[in-house]
């Protein structure tokens, strides 16, 4: 299909019949609005189904109190994809304090409330009562990470493997453009779904008796609920075993029935990431949402690039590392090249890139040369605490696309506005691409991710250590002020996370103020499925070591580490003084210009400590003396 003849995909019957169709091979369902946009991962898997020739109907949103919406196309010849859509639908739809979300930017209008919590597990259970055996096949950011037993945060359980609350076939976990391609062609062949149990990049369930000998054996489901070192243990396995190279088949048991993950699928080459990158999407969403007042959604990446895949940064908390990996795969120039030019051609482009990035910007190959023989080191990171003596750091290939695009007619500036390792960028000798992202990729400020100062708590997050941010922003000023340009740095900040106790806040607010750094967001540790940090959270154990670490859970203690980061702020204060006060810092109450906070106007002495401008502790101390 040309550039010329795109088209959406058939929303309902009557598009479907549009088109000259009596059925459809598959009817993709999907927890979000239709955008047809390579950034969501349902257009992609959907375009790629249709590029080998398959007819895809999308039903997005349906309604899951009966299964009457799940008819819309009827009966789909080969069968249902099912994805929540592009994040998990309970982070959709709570905080991480577990409130109820008001919006959200997947849905027509940014109203909250259109799919289901759980939404994989309900539409599975809703298509069963359909069409009964129909062969179902779950996917994305939900399914891929609940694809073991796995700690849920909502419920404060485990949960069993999504496949069997859901009644799923197979779960395709990853990025699954191979396997989806697979699974499609072997049903249309005639194979039934049952025996589809070879397939790298899936999950299936079989009877305990027929489990493959093969693989590595994670602690059955009964084991991890009972024990929270069995649990660790079990989240340590499934995260070594998760390499395109050397990963291994994963079992675990279900009471009578067997979990197993076949090995991982090896990432796209460039030249199949380009092919993908290239399908003729309409890059916005359905125009039937229109009079709601569009996809909030599509606003961030509309004009925004992907050039990479996998991340071999692997922060403890982030689930890049259980779903697309941490084997970095990236797209060629001429096709970045392409994508942008065809930006430049959209009525609404007013010579603005948004990013040219991924889940790393700076990443455009595996971090040494032994990974593309042997794989990633199990245990190990390539960056944190220390970067390791073999990484590679080289910007000159990303540097050349950046200065192609940015060249182009009709382009006036290229941002760069998702994840850059600043770690990374200074192991790099040649200092142009650092030199260059200041000059002409930065809008007037930076977002990087610090996340903490304390190095214990860092090294439970798998993050460098905080001199690396601190060397990267003298020279990120000195540059900026060599370009004739102020520019500022806004650092990401995290509270709770697992290891950082009320004094490690204090630490950290000490060092905001001490550079008048003043965060207008933090945030809160959210444990979702699929990461270090939550097996940590919820066992109190490090899965690498078994050795104890403290966490954050009492809501109170979390509310004034939250608060610490966020000291200058009024509102805080209350929050802030009983911190300091458990913390017993009454040095750093008081009107000093090392404290945090003024203190209560209640006592006479504090009365007294304010007019001298000294802190509480030291007018405190005098009084007792």
């Amino acid at each position: 299909m040309s550039r010329n003849a795109n088209v959406f995909l058939p929303i309902n019957f009557s598009e479907m019949k549009e088109r000259g169709w009596d059925e459809v091979d598959f009817v993709y369902v999907n927890g979000d609005a239709y955008v047809d946009h390579p950034s969501f991962g349902a257009a992609i898997i959907t375009r790629v189904l249709e590029n080998a020739g398959y007819k895809v109907g999308f039903l997005a949103q349906p309604d899951w109190h009966t299964c009457e919406p799940f008819r819309e196309f009827g009966r789909p010849k080969l069968g249902f994809f099912v994805s929540s859509g592009n994040i998990d639908s309970m982070v959709a739809h709570y905080t991480a304090a577990k409130k109820r979300r008001s919006d959200d930017a997947y849905t027509p209008g940014g109203k909250s409330g259109a799919r289901p919590d759980r939404a994989v597990i309900v539409y599975c259970n809703r298509i069963r009562e359909a069409y009964g055996d129909i062969p179902i096949i779950i996917g994305g950011l939900e399914a891929s990470l609940r694809r073991f037993a796995h700690y849920d945060y909502w419920d404060d359980k485990i949960r069993r493997s999504i496949i069997f609350d859901s009644q799923a076939d197979l779960i395709s976990y990853g990025m699954g453009e191979k396997q989806t391609i697979e699974i499609a062609n072997r049903l249309k062949n005639g194979e039934p779904i049952s025996s589809i149990t070879d397939v790298k990049g899936t999950c299936y369930v079989c009877d305990v008796e027929d489990t493959p000998l093969e693989g590595a054996e994670c602690p059955s489901f009964e084991n991890v609920v009972k024990s929270k070192r069995e649990y660790a243990v079990s989240c340590r396995i499934q995260l070594d075993e998760q390499d395109p190279i050397r990963g291994k088949l994963i079992k675990q048991r279900h009471g009578k029935k067997m979990l197993v993950q076949n090995p991982p699928m090896p990432p796209l080459t460039t030249e199949e990431l380009d092919e993908v990158y290239a399908l003729p999407y309409m890059r916005t969403y359905h125009p039937s949402y229109e009079k709601q007042g569009g996809v909030p959604g599509i606003e961030e990446v509309r004009f925004s690039i992907t050039h990479n895949r996998g991340c071999f940064g692997a922060c403890n908390f982030c689930s890049i590392a259980l779903h697309q990996g941490r084997f970095v795969t990236s797209r060629s120039k001429q096709s970045i090249v392409e994508e942008a030019k065809l930006l430049t051609k959209l009525p609404d482009f007013k010579g603005y890139i948004h990013d040219i990035g991924g889940p790393t910007a700076n990443f455009r190959r595996t971090s040494c040369e032994k990974q593309l023989r042997s794989g990633l080191c199990k245990g190990k990171k390539c960056l944190a605490p220390k970067a390791c003596p073999s990484l590679i750091a080289d910007h000159t290939e990303y540097l050349d696309i950046l200065r192609a695009v940015r060249s182009l007619p009709g382009v006036k500036r290229v941002f760069i506005r998702s994840g850059i390792r600043y770690d990374y960028m200074l192991k790099d000798k040649d200092e142009t691409f650092f030199k260059e992202l200041v000059r002409y990729h930065v809008s007037g400020q930076l977002k990087v991710a610090p996340e903490h100062c304390s190095a214990h708590v860092l090294d439970k997050m798998g993050k460098p250590h905080i001199e690396a941010y601190i060397d990267f922003s003298k020279r990120y000023f000195e540059l900026s002020s060599n370009a004739g340009k102020q520019q500022y740095l806004v650092p990401y900040l995290m509270s709770s996370h697992p290891g950082s106790t009320l004094n490690d806040a204090v630490e950290l607010a000490l060092f905001l103020k001490k550079r008048n750094i003043r965060p207008e967001q933090v945030q809160d540790f959210y444990p979702t499925p699929g990461t270090v940090s939550t097996c940590m959270f919820y066992t109190g154990l490090d899965p690498y070591t078994l050795e104890e670490v403290y966490v954050a859970k009492d809501p109170e203690e979390k509310a004034m580490q939250r608060a610490l980061l966020q000291y200058y702020d009024k509102k805080n204060s209350g929050l802030v003084l009983k911190a300091l006060k458990k913390c017993s810092r009454y040095d750093l109450i008081g009107h000093g210009s090392k404290c945090l906070v003024s203190p209560e106007k209640s006592s006479y002495q504090n009365k007294a400590a304010d007019k001298r401008g000294v802190s509480y502790g030291k007018a405190k101390n005098k009084k007792r003396r």
